[in-house]
């Protein structure tokens, strides 16, 4: 069944946490409007809504033509250049660049799952060097993301494990182009069962292989039976060969479509962990002994069938969802305890919707649990549970002060001017966008037991604390994004609010910081359950500097020219905190 769902009103806080999670980031009166909804009403706005298709990324050297259509590509057109478009066009989708206010939301929540999608199964830029594979992949996901809103069957993460199989992308990063009959590459069919679909298991509390060749949920005969099964496939280069059921390019047979002569036609026995089946082409799709396209394809429909048969398949799934939106067990304690309470509920949950993964994220972002308003012996650490990525920190901290892209289309190349910023910042804060370091893709998403604490070093958290300082600190400001603090101050709050130094502090802290809990200045009467009164007197020290709370009043009533100057201080340390790190 379902996880009980939280049905009271949310209030800042919780709303606060609901857009931090389930988008790129909010304004203030985003937050404030999000506040008044109940979790149902929320989730409603964030994931019910009808978005448009975004327009392909323009190139500004062809007169914003487009270069991410089907046909053979311009070979004078360096494509390098247009692989760092491509991926500054998804940053622009990320911060709903040129969507209406009142869809941006909903649109940051679609690409939210995109991205999911995106770290669940891996791209790298460097061996996929394709500009046009990455694009038709990113569109792919998208595709895929609100599959509930779809009333096609076929358009659920089951469906989409086999159209990936073939996506011209995967192929390139994992070599299912060079896996031919007589020459098998295993290197995608391991990472499809031990990345995307089975996986291996809860980490921390496995027993012990029963010998070599068992990765528990799988054996080396499972993967060598799949990478036959996933044989004969190549690039298709010149992207002309549409998926039936997307329209979206993919790769092509070996050979021909009634003659897929690079595919291993023989029967393939997969050992008892699969329950010794064995997957073979139908007789009604070959072309008498031959293999052709349909029956290559449907073999692979088969593989995806036998490993979505295990249920452990659906728990693997959302526990990569349950750690990407709500928060990561790093004891083997905590993993059971959500395992039994959550993880089985929301697997049921993917099952029984036909393995749409959209009603698995809506339940869980309105549940009791993700609000830490449920009873019983779950822990709940979901505020503040999780450090924030680069990308979520950087684009969270642009839409909170509402900067905006330049528009894609009428000034492209300070568009992509402005991403590659955001990218190299990004890249410089330890999340090098489509470059992970290996094909399990970005450590945070999968490496237990840290998981996202893998952001934090020495040297990130410095350097996360630069950018800040040049965001906030007009003294320190370069590049294309900087705020103003005090306009921001005038355009989002009262002059109550403001011209109070305590007031302000504890409301700005509900905006920018997760656990805001009975805050106090006063050490006698701190509970301690969120930030400590210490860490508020040295907000309000660094705000005031040598200035009382009096004296700020005054100031900020009779409009002092300097105003700016003290509150860059304060969002300087706030920022700069520790707290600011949590999602």
């Amino acid at each position: 069944m379902p996880l009980p769902e939280y049905g009271g009103v949310l209030g800042q806080k919780r709303a606060a946490h609901l857009l931090r999670r389930a988008t790129f980031g909010a304004t203030v009166s985003q937050i404030n409007a999000f506040a008044a909804l109940t979790p149902a009403q929320a989730v409603t706005q964030l994931f019910r809504q009808t978005l448009p298709d975004p327009l392909p990324p323009p190139d500004p050297q062809s007169g914003n033509q487009t270069w991410c259509i089907p046909g053979p590509a311009n070979e004078d057109r360096e494509d390098g250049d247009l692989q760092e478009y491509v991926k500054g066009w998804i940053i622009g989708q990320m911060m709903s660049t040129g969507i209406a206010a009142n869809l941006s939301l909903a649109y940051s929540a679609r690409e939210k799952v995109v991205h999911f999608l995106h770290t669940h199964f891996t791209a790298i830029q460097s061996k996929i060097a394709n500009s046009r594979a990455m694009y038709f992949q990113n569109q792919l996901f998208r595709r895929f993301a609100l599959d509930a809103l779809n009333p096609d069957p076929k358009i659920n993460i089951k469906a989409l494990s086999v159209k990936i199989s073939v996506d011209n992308a995967m192929l390139r990063l994992l070599d299912g182009n060079l896996n031919v009959k007589g020459s098998p590459n295993e290197n995608y069919a391991r990472e499809l069962l031990e990345l995307y679909t089975i996986g291996r298991g809860l980490e921390g509390t496995l027993p012990p292989p029963t010998g070599p060749g068992d990765y528990i949920m799988f054996t080396e005969t499972d993967v060598q039976a799949a990478a036959k099964v996933l044989s004969g496939w190549e690039l298709d280069d010149e992207f002309e060969t549409p998926d039936i059921d997307t329209t979206i390019p993919r790769g092509k047979v070996r050979g021909s479509i009634t003659n897929a002569s690079g595919h291993d036609n023989a029967p393939k026995q997969f050992s008892a962990r699969f329950n010794n089946t064995v997957i073979q082409g139908s007789a009604t799709l070959m072309n008498g002994s031959n293999a052709t396209e349909a029956s290559a394809l449907d073999e692979i429909r088969q593989l995806i069938d036998m490993i979505y048969a295990k249920p452990e398949t659906a728990k693997n799934i959302c526990w990569k969802i349950y750690r990407f939106f709500a928060y990561a067990p790093h004891t083997p304690a905590d993993s059971l305890a959500i395992d039994t309470n959550i993880i089985t509920e929301m697997a049921n949950t993917l099952v029984a919707n036909n393995y749409k993964i959209q009603p698995v994220i809506e339940n869980l972002l309105r549940s009791q649990h993700f609000y830490e308003a449920g009873a019983g012996n779950v822990k709940d650490d979901n505020f503040g549970g999780i450090i924030k990525s680069p990308i979520d920190l950087v684009l969270g901290s642009l839409r909170i002060f509402d900067l905006k892209l330049p528009d894609l289309m009428t000034a492209t190349t300070d568009f992509y001017m402005a991403t590659a910023e955001i990218i190299g910042t990004i890249d410089n804060l330890g999340m090098r966008f489509y470059e992970p370091y290996d094909v399990a893709g970005y450590e945070a998403y999968h490496q237990y037991p840290i998981y996202h604490r893998s952001w934090i070093t020495p040297n990130y958290l410095a350097r996360r604390y630069d950018f800040v300082r040049s965001l906030v600190m007009s003294s320190q400001q370069q590049g294309m994004f900087t705020v103003n603090v005090y306009n921001f101050i005038r355009a989002n709050f009262t002059d109550a609010v403001a011209s109070n130094a305590r007031t302000l502090i504890i409301t700005l802290s509900g905006y920018f910081l997760p656990v805001t809990d009975n805050l106090t200045f006063d050490d006698a009467t701190d509970d301690t359950s969120s930030l400590t009164a210490k860490r508020l007197n040295y907000f309000k020290e660094r705000f005031l500097q040598q200035f009382d709370e009096a004296y700020w009043t005054t100031r900020w009533n009779e409009g002092a020219i300097d105003l700016r100057d003290q509150l860059e201080f304060l969002f300087n340390a706030m920022l700069q905190s520790p707290e600011y790190q949590l999602s």
